[in-house]
């Protein structure tokens, strides 16, 4: 059975509401790259950092972070 992708909405949801990496970042406490390694799909945060990302962006999670199946 394939394992499924975890793709997300970060890029999207950021540039809509106006936010550069650098500023999400600090609100969230995590360097500038890792909001990159996120919205690139190379990195996938922890819980915790996601719950903190979607509250930041005004969302949920599971609008933010979806597993596609294969």
């Amino acid at each position: 059975m394939a394992e499924p992708k975890l793709v997300n909405r970060v890029r999207a949801e950021r540039t809509e509401r106006g936010i550069t990496q650098a500023t999400l970042a600090e609100r969230v406490g995590v360097s500038r790259q890792s909001i990159n390694y996120i919205e690139q799909g190379t990195y996938a945060p922890s819980v915790v950092l996601a719950l903190r990302i979607a509250a930041e962006l005004g969302t949920r999670v599971d609008e933010i972070f979806i597993l596609e199946k294969e």
